[in-house]
This record gives structure tokens, sequence and C-alpha cells, in this order.
């Protein structure tokens, strides 16, 4: 199979669970914890989300619009009962080191992009109108592209994305969980900045924090690079091989408030990287060694899911007179 596109996106005619889209300058992340009878409503979302996508794409020429649906451990419980999870799901775990990385309430993940704003916050009201009885507490974040992909710190985000057949490798589950296979993880957090002392920093030390040069985004030198700086600690390689994620941060903030942040969102083939890639900032590689970062950016929430794929989005699996649970002919369907 390959890409039908330079980032691998398979189901890229309808948006849904398009996680290898490329990076846009709009988007809205949701969080939602489900009532306990709110699970069909989640299903009947997942099926119809194609159609949703439809009618709010089709008023823009050039769109950009997708939506990609992530169910948290417990939630999966609850809407698949008796069905096997996804190898790598499970609740994230809290991060206690030098700095704290919390594990917040999640059921369900929402993730709307498109090159338009308005788009997103259209296509944003009408699952929330579906979910509305469902949903009992949410967390709701409004990125936006902020100059050339800088986040608030000043600096580029994103860099070292994978593409192509790497990004298809790195982020969909293959013959490992073959039942889940073109799914994906995906990790959040909402980080708030401290700029005020951030930006007493000369620019030569923030450069440090990072790992790269400010203005032309080259990576340091490994001479000069401390090895606690931000992309030192998020290098990950097994045999001599670096291990990929694809992260679609977004800025967020508000003015009046002060308050100044980064929306992390990192998809990958299995949990473990996306929380290894973690343990090295919070706690160090060797411990002790944190990432530098954390000194000016706060983590207040943390919240894993598993992705399915399209097809399972749109036919989920329903219960039989046994009490089991059947998936369908879905093994080695990526449908994202």
């Amino acid at each position: 199979m390959s890409p039908a596109t330079p980032y691998g996106v398979d189901d890229h005619r309808s948006g849904v669970q398009a996680v290898l889209g490329s990076l846009s300058p709009a988007a809205i992340f949701i969080v939602a914890t489900i009532k306990p009878t709110g699970h069909q409503a989640v299903r009947e979302l997942g099926e119809d989300l194609a159609g949703l996508l439809r009618t709010v794409g089709f008023r823009s020429l050039d769109p950009g619009l997708s939506c990609v649906l992530g169910l948290g451990s417990e939630f999966w419980d609850r809407l698949f009962p008796g069905l096997p999870k996804p190898a790598g799901l499970h609740p994230f775990q809290e991060i206690r080191g030098a700095h704290y990385a919390p594990s917040t309430p999640g059921d369900l993940l929402i993730h709307i992009r498109a090159n338009r704003h308005d788009l997103c916050f259209e296509l944003a009201g009408l699952i929330m109108d579906r979910l509305r009885d469902a949903v009992a507490s949410a967390d709701e974040v409004h990125g936006f592209r902020y100059f050339d992909a800088r986040d608030l710190l000043g600096f580029v985000d994103g860099t070292e994305n994978p593409t192509g057949n790497l990004a298809y490798d790195s982020v969909l589950i293959g013959d490992e969980d073959p039942d889940y296979a073109g799914g994906s993880y995906v990790l959040v957090q909402k980080y708030v900045h401290d700029l005020a002392t951030w930006n007493r920093l000369a620019t030569e030390d923030q450069e440090k924090v990072i790992g790269r040069h400010k203005l032309s985004n080259v990576e340091l030198d490994d001479d000069v690079k401390p090895p606690n700086a931000h992309n030192a600690l998020t290098v990950i390689e097994e045999d001599g091989k670096e291990l990929k994620i694809l992260r679609d941060n977004m800025p967020f903030g508000n003015a009046s408030r002060g308050e100044f942040g980064t929306y992390f969102i990192g998809y990958a083939r299995t949990s473990g990287l996306l929380e290894r890639m973690l343990t090295n900032m919070f706690i160090g590689d060797p411990p002790g060694n944190y990432d530098r970062i954390l000194d000016f950016s706060t983590a207040l929430t943390g919240s894993l899911y598993f992705v399915p794929s399209g097809a399972f989005l749109e036919d989920p699996p329903e219960p039989v007179s046994s009490g089991r649970l059947i998936i369908g002919d879905l093994k080695g369907v990526p449908q994202i």
C-alpha cells in the first residue's frame, strides 16, 4: 500500500481518522468525559462522522478539514465490553520528577484540523450538538498557526516529523496487533509557558534549552548542545535507528489573562514510545537530567487514547448472542 499523499493519508477523501494529515493553520482539541449512558451517542457519532465532515467541508474550495476521534482506556471497556483492548491502550500514568506530568480524565479526544478556523468551529459545534447529553465535562482548546509554524516560545515546532513511508511506518499499527491494524495511539498534554521568565533569557541561552538556532531552525552541533536540551532528550533510538512520532502541536492563548501555551499532541505506532519520551523529559536520561524546557513550561493535563481506523469507526463491532463481540475482517485494512 503506497501513501496517497506526502503524509501517507489513506482515507484523505473523507477526512475521517486522517491521522497523517499535514499540519494545518487552525485546530480545535476537545477532551471529554462521557456519562454512563453516553456510549451509544459516541458510537453513532463515529458512524456518521464522514457525513458531518462533508457537510462542513463542502462550503470551502480548500477546506483541509479532518477529524480524529480517540478513545480512552476506561471508555473502551464501556463501549466494547468483552472486546480485547488494543495492546498499548491503558490510562496515562502521571510522571513525577523534577517536574510533574499529571494524568487527567479523558474518555474521548476530538482533534479537528482545517485551513480555516471557522470550519473547525462549525464542525466542533455539530459534533458537540450530537454529544451534548452524553458529555459530563470537557476541555476545549483552540489552536492557531503562529507565523512560520513557531510555538509561542519563538521556535519552529514539528521540525522532525516523519513524512511519506516513514510516517506510515512510525504512526500506524501494523502486524504486531493485526486486529487493530491501521489504528494509532495519541497522547495529549496542555502546557502553559512562563513567557516573562523565558523572555529574560538571552537568545543563545534559549537556543541551548531547545537545541536549535532560533532564527534558522538549524539544530545545534552536538559539541555545543547541552545534554538536557529538549531535542536531545526526545530522540529515542533502538538498534541505531531513531524511532519517530508525529507531532501536531498548536499554540493557544488568552492575551487578557496572560495565558500562553502549547497543546502537545503526538501520534505513534506504540504508546510506549510516547511515554518513554515523556519519561526522558520529566525524569531525565539519565535520571536527574530532565528537559530544561520544563523550567518554563508547565503541563496542566495528560491523557492517552487509541485511534481506531476509519473502517472500524464507521462500522464498529456489535454484541452477538453468545455475548462475544466481533471485529469483522479489518485485519490489514488501514483506513486512516
